[in-house]
């Protein structure tokens, strides 16, 4: 072998592995954002996937060369499929696809119309903007933007029903929360979130619901809740999140501050393009309880 191919073959060597490297990168990248997006803790993927939560570090800092079973595991323990938490590049088939092809220059808003009008077509479903003629409101968003407050608020407004679906949730499974969580896994929890809402729509006609953060990230499940009730994002800076979640009593945030506050921010960008594509939003930061609650009446004449 000459000098030249030599250094050339050094070259293509050093160019494989930093798209491996990339590639890996991409997927670290991916199963952070996606466990941030079910609101699990690194404990509890590590308990349901049988992974040690040392090499789940070194996995989500994108320093471990993962096998498929390995993969396969995570996305069994989130309740997800393996081609979630991979990156898929579609320029090798854009070409020989034309509905790829078209997708592919919509905005976000377009591509929910999209989505709504493909489910109508050829699920027989109805589109999401159907909700606007039901009776029942869904509050959603990330914990510590006044669901509870504001929801009891509209809710005694209009002489209605307040309900918490984490508590619905709680009397189907016959536990609470963490322990559904804990010892179930994703998987089962997510079913009992579907048959809550069920319960509810069952057993009111006109209520005011306040509904789990991670809800969005079930895309199904959050497009059935989207058909059915007048949804609403309750949004926040992430200082007053913390900040308000401190004030109810928590003090956990306090031991790693600046890691709590990392970790709201990830779980916030993960799920801002779902929470947006609620019916209506309502922005309270900086803003006093009375004022947010008589923007949220108003938008919710029409339904309740």
């Amino acid at each position: 072998m000459t000098q030249k191919e030599s250094a050339l073959t050094i070259a293509t060597a050093e160019d494989s592995q930093h798209a491996l490297d990339a590639y890996i990168n991409q997927i670290a990248k991916l199963v952070r954002g996606m466990r941030a997006q079910r609101g699990m803790t690194r404990k509890v993927l590590s308990q349901h996937s049988g992974i040690s939560e040392r090499y789940l570090a070194q996995v989500e800092l994108g320093k471990a060369n993962m096998s498929v079973s390995l993969l396969w595991r995570l996305a069994e323990a989130m309740n997800v499929g393996i081609n979630d938490i991979l990156p898929y590049d579609c320029r090798t088939c854009i070409e020989h696809d034309p509905l790829q092809q078209l997708l592919r220059g919509l905005n976000p808003e377009q591509e929910r119309r999209a989505y709504d009008l493909l489910r109508q077509e050829f699920a027989g479903e109805p589109a999401a903007n159907g909700a606007q003629a039901c009776r029942a409101v869904a509050l959603i968003g990330l914990r510590g933007a006044g669901k509870s407050a504001l929801g009891r608020l509209l809710a005694e407004k209009y002489g209605v029903p307040f309900v918490r679906l984490g508590a619905v949730i709680e009397t189907l499974g016959g536990l609470d929360m963490q322990e559904l969580l804990t010892l179930h896994g994703q998987k089962a929890y997510r079913k009992l979130e579907r048959q809550a809402i069920d319960y509810v729509l069952e057993n009111y006609e006109r209520v005011v619901l306040e509904i789990g953060g991670s809800l969005v990230s079930e895309r199904e499940t959050y497009d059935y809740l989207r058909r059915r009730f007048f949804t609403v994002w309750l949004r926040a800076l992430p200082e007053e999140h913390m900040s308000r979640v401190m004030a109810q009593g928590d003090l956990r945030p306090m031991a790693a501050s600046q890691k709590a506050m990392d970790d709201l921010k990830l779980i916030l960008s993960e799920r801002e393009p779902f929470y947006s594509e609620a019916h209506a939003q309502v922005d309270t930061s900086g803003r006093a309880l009375e004022a947010c609650a008589e923007e949220l009446i108003e938008k919710c004449a029409a339904r309740l």
